[in-house]
């Protein structure tokens, strides 16, 4: 790179790029590619020089673009035009999603929440305020309904932003992106991070079955790939260089999340129980839904839906968490309700707090921010109007300032049931996990026993 000055710097690169056409280009498609490989090339090298050179805040703490081209400028990070990728995937509305009402319901607002971004500033207001969702962990028993809500989420996006001509990027990193080659996961997990955090799309990313692509940190069936995809998504969810402009999500998935390395799953901001149909109404509403209108069996005395009815079922569901419901956590919430009374002070709720990190070692400050995120997205708990979605003039395309006050118009006053009920909801999930995590080492301990014990009985029977 020659940087003497500008119109040298042009001619140098203009000069290498007439030697690389002369070279490789023997037809229209081959200058194609070689101007765009020869442009990533050059990129890279830009950015590498420019690590080196002093002086540069001015232009890389700015950003640019030329509204004619669509053409972002950010600082020395190579830019091309934003695209969508067209999504080949079914989508389910939400009336297809049978039970899982917080799950649902937290998703159906994120999308909204996502909605809110504001392209020029390149930041969303929800992320600015608090109650913004990064990361989340959605687990549940295999056939309760995960690759359906994602299914949900994809198409509530896709949709809204096609209503707004928002470009809208979907990707999952699964465990074909897990490779033998030294390196190369790593490489596939961060192309997939910086894929779907480009600020310059909205952008919903997933790791389905995370406790099979992530590997947990110290097991020795862990590959080698495995241990490189936990140390990215680590390092790209909460690291030092974490950037949340509100663009983008991030949902980890898994039918066995007491598999996922501990410091990984404590990364994920919310937790979504995707626990599927629970009452005799979800049941008969599922059937209903999947049979599908080919027949004429009577329905009986049921109201169709009504149970899926969303601000009533959240209701009941959050109302269930106001006291614990893992055995281990009762525990604790009895011993301290018992010496301190209710729980309705600070110095009570954080008392409350210490006992639960006094039962269970993996309860760090990380668990209390999470919690405390929680509530916020609870003063968040007001629906953006569909209206909003469906006529962009009238919140997606006015300008940030206008964005915040609205919303901050709509917030609601935190309060101590929300903190408990979020206490709960969190530390029942980290004693589900712990409790399974333990009886599975011990069924493992307890089968490798026994087949220790009938090898020693052959092997006797053997000799004599």
């Amino acid at each position: 790179m020659l940087t003497d000055n500008a119109q040298l710097a042009l001619h140098g690169a203009l000069w290498e790029l007439d030697q690389d056409i002369a070279v490789f280009a023997k037809d229209e498609p081959l200058l194609v590619a070689t101007v765009l490989a020869y442009a990533e090339q050059l990129m890279e090298k830009v950015k590498l020089r420019a690590a080196s050179a002093p002086r540069l805040e001015a232009f890389t703490g700015a950003n640019y673009r030329v509204g004619a081209d669509d053409f972002p400028i950010s600082g020395f990070e190579p830019a091309r035009k934003a695209r969508g990728s067209a999504l080949v995937m079914t989508f389910r509305k939400p009336s297809e999603v049978v039970g899982n009402h917080i799950a649902k319901y937290q998703a159906m607002r994120l999308a909204k929440m996502l909605m809110a971004y504001d392209f020029m500033r390149r930041l969303n207001p929800f992320a600015e305020l608090g109650g913004f969702i990064f990361t989340f962990m959605g687990d549940g028993k295999p056939g309760t309904g995960k690759t359906t809500l994602i299914q949900m989420m994809a198409g509530l996006l896709n949709d809204y932003c096609k209503v707004a001509n928002y470009p809208f990027r979907y990707a999952n990193l699964s465990i074909d992106n897990v490779d033998s080659y030294q390196g190369k996961s790593g490489q596939n997990a961060k192309a997939f991070i910086n894929n779907v955090m480009d600020p310059a799309v909205i952008g919903f990313g997933t790791v389905d079955d995370i406790d099979q692509v992530a590997g947990k940190r110290g097991d020795r069936q862990s590959s080698a790939g495995q241990q490189e995809i936990t140390a990215v998504l680590m390092e790209a969810f909460a690291g030092a260089n974490t950037v949340v402009r509100g663009n983008c999500t991030f949902g980890m998935f898994s039918n066995y999340p007491e598999n996922v390395d501990d410091a990984l799953r404590q990364r994920a901001g919310a937790r979504f129980l995707v626990d599927g149909p629970q009452s005799r109404e979800d049941y008969i509403d599922i059937l209903a839904l999947l049979l599908g209108k080919n027949h004429s069996i009577p329905l009986g005395e049921h109201e169709l839906y009504a149970a899926q009815e969303i601000k009533r079922a959240v209701a009941a569901s959050f109302e269930g968490h106001s006291v614990p419901h893992e055995d281990g956590l009762k525990a604790v919430w009895a011993e301290v309700e018992a010496r301190v009374g209710p729980l309705d002070t600070l110095a009570k709720l954080g008392t409350y707090l210490k006992a639960i990190q006094e039962a269970d070692e993996r309860f760090t400050g990380r668990a209390i921010k999470n919690i405390t995120d929680a509530v916020k997205v609870r003063a968040m708990d007001f629906e953006l109007p569909d209206e909003w979605m469906e006529v962009p003039e009238l919140f997606l395309f006015k300008g940030y300032d206008e964005k915040k006050a609205m919303i901050s118009d709509l917030r609601r006053p935190i309060t101590v049931e929300m903190v408990v009920q979020e206490i709960n909801r969190y530390a029942d999930s980290e004693f589900r996990y712990a409790d399974k995590s333990d009886e599975v080492a011990i069924e493992n301990m307890v089968r490798d026993f026994g087949r220790q014990e009938e090898a020693k009985r052959r092997y006797l029977e053997g000799k004599g």
